[in-house]
């Protein structure tokens, strides 16, 4: 027993130190260095990506990737959209109070460079494995673009992601499910965690193209749905949005005092807690993206990137803020609530006896595509470590684990998931900033063969 604890507190350690002010710093410095670097194309760039991504639904030349660069990007937003966009949001409000949202769009923003360089990397250093099929991520780019003696970095990531995959993208989100579905429906755990097993097995035990037709089909229904439902919430407490941005941006740079059930938060809470939960959310600098867009069909890594990059503005940018407003708008922030039953107040607030089952369905369905979407980014981290030998041993331990997770107690899961997951930022943070002269004359290339075209 002592053992456990002082192991619990060594994990707690060394999360302290991962998502500490320094690594805070360093993901956003990182950002803000691409994103000069960059002369800030991504922002100028933002209508051109949704162009993309709507050109991007063509299947294109099967012998240039595995899916569309579409289903690549709904891949890849299945795995950012999920408990972060409801829980994650409502948990850096209730910590950081209105002003975390603020620092949550700026993450977001920079984290636009961070992604767009992710892809751009991951697609231009890519390769093919045993199989046939294209393999591509921060490994790929560090082992190929940086070569042998930089391998062991490219090792770690692989490492880091593919332990942190069965935490954070897999038992904690059927945790948030089941919890979630016993609390409005009344539905046992187990029940919850049998059902998702058989339905996460019959789509990822097909790979990445069944994973990409689903989160296709699954992913654009569910965040317009969302979007619809938080516009509602919205234009019911309509009176209440010019007061809420003020708290936003006043609470960003000043400290906000306790109100009702919200204990107050000094500017470091809100910073800390918007970054972090902000990264959460959109994973930009985790390095995640470029894993799922490596597979998509295009014989362009800045195209890929354009339209990559898009998942981060999509994901913070749009849904977390309509989260984020509609607990501030709806006035619930103050009642002492965390998590996702802050997020369920305020739609119930605005629409009663519907609203907190609205949120649940939406919890259960952004859970279970992230854990589609993770399942993919893991088994590429083994693939690397110990070849396609893996692929099928690591589908069934996936597939076995999400029963466990449903009914678990997870709070060192949580936590060492959470570390490990803070732990794959560096090797890939590495990694962007010894490659980034890679990326901008890959970009200045690209742009200067179309503007000439």
């Amino acid at each position: 027993m002592e053992f456990l604890q002082n192991l619990v507190n060594s994990v707690n350690s060394v999360n302290g130190l991962v998502w500490g002010p320094p690594m805070l710093v360093l993901i956003l410095g990182t950002g803000l260095f691409l994103m000069v670097m960059l002369k800030f194309m991504p922002l100028v760039r933002i209508g051109t990506g949704f162009a993309m991504i709507w050109r991007g639904r063509a299947k294109g030349d099967e012998t240039t990737g595995e899916i569309s660069p579409f289903q690549a990007l709904m891949t890849c937003l299945a795995a950012t959209v999920g408990t972060g966009n409801i829980a994650g949001v409502a948990t850096a409000i209730f910590l950081g109070g209105p002003g975390a949202l603020f620092w949550m769009w700026c993450t977001a923003l920079v984290g636009m460079a961070t992604k767009y360089c992710e892809v751009v990397l991951a697609v231009h250093y890519r390769e093919k494995d045993d199989r046939g099929e294209h393999v591509g991520g921060p490994m790929y780019a560090i082992k190929n673009g940086l070569g042998k003696r930089w391998l062991w970095l490219g090792g770690a990531f692989a490492i880091f992601g593919g332990l942190a995959g069965f935490g954070i993208g897999n038992m904690v989100q059927v945790n948030s499910m089941a919890l979630a579905l016993q609390a409005t429906f009344s539905v046992p755990l187990w029940v919850t965690g049998l059902v998702t097993m058989l339905f996460v097995g019959l789509v990822i035990l097909g790979g990445i193209k069944r994973i990409g037709k689903v989160a296709a089909a699954l992913v654009p229904f569910m965040c317009v749905a969302y979007i619809i439902a938080g516009i509602v919430v919205l234009v019911v407490n309509a009176a209440s949005i010019p007061t809420a941005f003020g708290l936003i941006f006043t609470h960003a740079f000043t400290p906000i005092a306790a109100t009702g059930g919200f204990a107050g938060a000094a500017v470091m809470a809100a910073i800390r807690f918007g970054v972090a939960r902000g990264i959460f959310s959109n994973e930009a600098g985790l390095g995640t993206a470029g894993i799922a867009q490596a597979a998509g069909t295009t014989q362009s890594s800045v195209r890929s990137g354009l339209i990559g990059m898009m998942g981060t503005f999509i994901d913070t940018i749009i849904i977390c803020t309509i989260t984020g407003l509609a607990i501030i708008c709806s006035g619930v922030w103050t009642s002492g609530e965390s998590g996702a039953a802050l997020s369920a107040a305020a739609f119930e607030q605005a629409m009663p006896g519907v609203g907190g089952a609205l949120l649940t369905i939406a919890l259960v369905v952004f859970a279970f595509t992230t854990i589609l979407g993770w399942s993919y980014f893991g088994e590429r981290c083994w693939e690397f470590l110990v070849g396609t030998k893996a692929v099928w041993p690591f589908r069934v331990i996936w597939v076995v684990a999400v029963p466990f997770g449903a009914i678990a107690h997870l709070d060192f899961a949580w936590l060492l998931a959470d570390t490990l997951n803070g732990l794959m930022a560096i090797p890939n943070l590495v990694s962007l900033l010894l490659l980034s002269p890679v990326v901008v004359k890959l970009t200045r290339e690209y742009f200067a063969r179309t503007h000439a075209a």
